[in-house]
């Protein structure tokens, strides 16, 4: 099963775990943009696909419908801007179980990325690291001695390490406390993003938390520093849910209401559904809401996005449609034996 249809030791709060590592490979300048120079990087990796292994394959932006790129994006593998940016150039490295996703001629000429579900830093990053010195034996990166790699951003000089772990604060968000707990978080080297990644904003109570450094720190610290983080996100968020929950009729209630909307509404917007999976959610991993499974969760997440919802029909439809049609998968959905 997908990483993004589990659920993990901490997926209560830590939704997913994502390791990027940015790279550039030797003899290759940064940031291509001549088409010719971008089929030579694309042919130069094409060759030793083969021998990097973990059942990859490679696929070009250009060759898929706009729904199939936008299901990627929507499950975080790629992307908004290297979707829209390299619609003609840009192409990745993907595998069955989708939990490693390379993106080729993004900002760098490699983004290396490994998902899992849950918080799971250091399992991720063996992953990754493993995956990398295969590719730097194979292919040769662009490295520095006193600065380690070399990227075309000078923010990720060093390790080119991007941790980031997808946490739901909707505990946090209904006590009015995520501003305090996010800005304080901040003075300690973390970035909090939305869930597309920077530039975006939380959605569905959502955020991405992520290292500021990767210059003069290594790669098992990064990984420290942001797991205490995380780790006391969660404290946070768990204690303010057991605040909300001494209010009985009220929180049960909202949790409910939501379901009842969720389960026979006849149509239904991408945005409202999202803001009611985050209470479905958070009654579902308190024990409240008995009639739904951890998996079903997960589902309701995946295949009412937009372009996963008519990937998962096999149908395209305009706005209209497709409210409806979300409307009838949720039912479905919730219907599963």
């Amino acid at each position: 099963m997908n990483w993004y249809l589990q659920s993990c030791e901490n997926s209560d709060v830590a939704k997913s775990t994502r390791i990027r590592l940015s790279r550039n490979l030797h003899g290759f300048k940064f940031n291509l943009s001549e088409k010719q120079e971008l089929e030579a990087l694309e042919n130069k990796i094409k060759e030793s696909l083969y021998a990097i292994g973990y059942g990859l394959k490679f696929l070009k932006l250009k060759d898929m419908d706009d729904i199939t790129k936008m299901s990627l994006v929507e499950k975080n593998l790629i992307s908004p801007e290297f979707a829209l940016r390299r619609n003609d150039t840009g192409s990745i490295l993907i595998n069955e179980e989708e939990n490693i996703c390379i993106m080729i001629g993004n900002e760098d000429h490699l983004e290396i990325q490994v998902f899992s579900c849950g918080l799971d830093l250091e399992n991720t990053l063996n992953l990754a690291i493993e995956i990398d010195q295969k590719i730097e034996e194979l292919l040769g990166y662009a490295i520095s001695k006193k600065y380690g790699y070399l990227t075309a951003c000078p923010s990720n000089v060093g390790t080119g390490l991007r941790a980031s772990v997808m946490v739901h604060l909707p505990a946090l968000s209904k006590t009015k406390n995520t501003k305090k707990v996010l800005e304080a978080i901040h003075n300690f080297g973390i970035n909090i993003r939305g869930v597309y990644g920077e530039n975006t904003e939380s959605t569905g109570d959502m955020y991405q938390i992520s290292n500021q450094q990767t210059l003069g720190i290594t790669e098992k610290e990064i990984i420290q520093n942001l797991n205490v983080i995380v780790d006391k996100i969660m404290k946070q968020e768990r204690q303010a849910r057991k605040i909300l929950a001494k209010d009985d009729i009220a929180f049960e209630d909202l949790i409910y209401r939501s379901y009842g909307i969720l389960k026979y509404c006849k149509k239904i917007s991408s945005e409202e559904t999202r803001d009611l999976l985050s209470n479905i959610k958070l009654g579902t991993d308190l024990g409240i809401l008995k009639e739904l499974t951890d998996l079903k969760v997960q589902k309701l997440y995946l295949y009412t996005k937009p372009a996963s919802l008519q990937k998962f029909l096999g149908e395209q439809y305009e706005a209209l449609e497709r409210d409806i049609k979300r409307a009838e998968v949720i039912k479905q959905i919730l219907e599963e034996k």
